[in-house]
């Protein structure tokens, strides 16, 4: 049994995100309103909190019988979740302010981030279970924050059916692995599995349920659809805070829990890792809305994650951890311009962009260097990222894997810079007017994604230090 110390110590950053949350919900019934300054601060205060003891007290804890679990890893894994999430939040800044509902939306976000939490550190698969369905509600409520506009209902409810479909199948999976092996926890289940036909099963059904959240191909259809009906916030929050824990999880389940299957898991990573790099790709070259580009691009970018997964070891797991790192800075800052840009014009096509230089040099500026770091031109952060996703893949031998991921990284260059030539060289008949004086909110988080942008890529301590937390 564990004292109420070891608990306090191991649960702090989701104590204070649910002392934060009992914050907010006392404000809530105490009438204070729903929206305004103060409930926003408050909400990100919590997650600065949550943020900053994240970096203390680096003990490793085992909680409830090994349901729950935590170390160096995954307070790192934590810590940047915690960081993509306080990004958002700051982002959005302006548009919570006006919204009639911002502390409900609020209380959403950080309910999503202590359900990532849980299933982050979860030792058995019930708990991870239990932590998944904590985080994919409220962003399904989040989805649909556009309460005058249908397409954001129509977001809601695709999200709805695709992650009951998603979470049905990842459960029978999980219930054939009860079934072969009278057990859901991680090491018990390493220890047992002996590739017997359900077993294999179980590790196809659970692999789907893992690609619905993901969005590899072919499990991706509901991505474009719902990143472009969602409010901008609700879309940066599911294409890099969502997808960063659920691919965390993935690669913990991958090596430990299903390492006696890598023989059949590996190939049939290897063939999800294709067909997602080459989908995404495609599909991103014919879309004109922005937030349907970011969609198709974020497949592809999970693509190439993927190859990292496949090396098998050290290399794959600390590749995976470095590029989330990257790609919360990098992603972020492409929806901060475009955030800025959609709330005060209502202008989300790729095509507004033509000449927005003249009129916007430092927005301009901060998009390009986001669409080069996606896109993994050097020196930029996503360089690196993808650089070391690759050689982790190699590791394996598997020389076509690698080949097909570097040609994908060169039809994936033509659509990024692109949008890059739109920007810089092409001629806008009617420019977007210069935006008013910017919060310095946004302006904050928009600059600290560019400085990790750049301080990633050029710093190799950032990956040393998470591959020594891997070994």
């Amino acid at each position: 049994m564990n004292s109420w110390m070891e608990i306090l110590i191991g649960l702090r950053v989701e104590m204070v995100l649910t002392v934060t949350l009992f914050v907010l919900l006392a404000m809530f019934l105490a009438g204070k309103g729903t929206q305004g300054k103060m409930v926003i601060g408050i909400a990100m205060a919590g997650l600065l909190v949550t943020l900053v003891v994240g970096f203390t007290m680096q003990q490793p804890a085992q909680l409830f019988g090994f349901m729950f679990r935590s170390d160096n890893l995954i307070r790192l894994q934590k810590n940047i979740l915690a960081l993509g999430s306080l990004l958002v939040m700051a982002q959005s800044y302006p548009w919570l302010v006006k919204h009639r509902h911002g502390l409900e939306y609020c209380l959403l976000l950080i309910s999503a981030l202590l359900g990532m939490f849980f299933m982050v550190s979860s030792g058995h698969l019930l708990m991870f279970y239990l932590g998944l369905e904590l985080s994919t509600i409220p962003i399904a409520a989040m989805a649909n924050f556009d309460l005058d506009k249908r397409c954001s209902s129509e977001a809601a409810f695709k999200m709805i059916v695709s992650s009951a479909l998603a979470s049905g199948v990842l459960l029978m999976g999980i219930s054939y692995l009860y079934a072969a092996n009278g057990t859901l926890e991680y090491a018990a289940l390493s220890q047992a599995i002996t590739a017997s036909p359900l077993q294999v099963l179980a590790l196809v059904l659970v692999a789907a349920g893992f690609g619905f959240k993901i969005s590899a191909v072919p499990f991706h259809l509901w991505t474009a659809d719902v990143y472009e009906g969602a409010p901008l916030p609700t879309t940066a929050f599911l294409s890099v805070i969502s997808k960063g824990a659920v691919l965390f999880v993935l690669v913990t389940a991958l090596y430990q829990v299903f390492a006696p299957l890598s023989g059949y898991w590996y190939s049939m990573v290897a063939v999800l890792a294709c067909a997602t790099m080459l989908t995404g790709n495609l599909f991103a070259m014919r879309q004109q809305n922005f937030k349907r580009f970011m969609a198709f691009s974020s497949i592809a970018q999970v693509g190439y994650m993927l190859v990292g997964i496949s090396g098998q070891g050290a290399e794959g797991h600390a590749s995976l951890v470095y590029f989330v790192l990257v790609y919360v800075f990098s992603n972020l800052a492409a929806f901060g311009v475009l955030a800025l840009i959609s709330q005060q014009y209502q202008r989300e096509c790729i095509y507004d962009f033509r000449g927005f230089y003249k009129t916007h040099p430092g927005l301009a500026w901060a998009l390009a260097i986001a669409l080069f770091s996606l896109a993994g031109v050097p020196p930029m952060a996503g360089f690196f990222g993808k650089f070391f996703l690759i050689l982790a893949g190699a590791s394996q031998l598997q020389w076509w894997l690698v080949v097909v991921a570097a040609l994908n990284m060169v039809i994936s260059m033509y659509y990024y810079l692109r949008v890059v030539r739109l920007i810089f060289m092409d001629e806008a008949e009617e420019p977007l007017p210069p935006l008013p004086k910017m919060n310095w909110s946004p302006k904050l988080a928009l600059v600290v994604c560019l400085a990790g942008i750049l301080l990633t890529g050029l710093l190799s301590g950032a990956y040393r230090y998470i591959f020594s937390l891997v070994q």
